[in-house]
């Protein structure tokens, strides 16, 4: 009988650790998608501002919180990244409209990975609650006198 909840508790915890590293994976990929979703929307702000700029000028943020003014000499043509190392030119609207498509996908795809995170999450609870029982069990019959029925 202890043999079997040893090898009971080694593959539970087994199955932890598992939950936990899929855990990790999945918030890192949930990371990476709001980050990407943070910068599309950006972009879209800022080819929002040029579009309706009479100007062509607008605010560039160069990072660490530090904006330049600056003056686009063609507001309306974008050079748009497609992937793999694609790159089209898109009139100022198709680039928005793109970009808020694939703000969408990731939206989608970030609703999935966290609907994926929160099972995960739940079947690692599982288990740790099977643990738990575990070694309370444990933890009173250890406490009993020798002899001592349980009922």
């Amino acid at each position: 009988m202890v043999n079997e909840v040893e090898r009971e508790v080694q593959v539970l915890q087994h199955y932890l650790n598992e939950y936990g590293q899929q855990i990790e994976v999945l918030s890192q990929q949930l990371q990476m998608i709001e980050h990407g979703r943070a910068e599309a929307a950006a972009a879209v702000v800022t080819l929002t501002a040029l579009a309706e700029s009479a100007d062509g000028t607008i605010l560039l943020p160069v990072g660490g919180g530090a904006s330049l003014r600056v003056k686009v000499l063609d507001a309306d043509r974008v050079l748009l990244n497609l992937g793999a190392e694609v790159v089209v030119e898109r009139q100022n609207a198709e680039a928005r409209e793109f970009i808020e498509d694939r703000m969408t996908e990731m939206e989608a795809s970030a609703k999935r990975l966290a609907e994926t995170l929160g099972k995960v999450q739940g079947q690692a609870n599982e288990v740790a609650q099977r643990l738990d029982q575990i070694y309370r069990l444990a933890q009173q019959q250890q406490g009993q006198a020798p002899g001592a029925r349980t009922g």
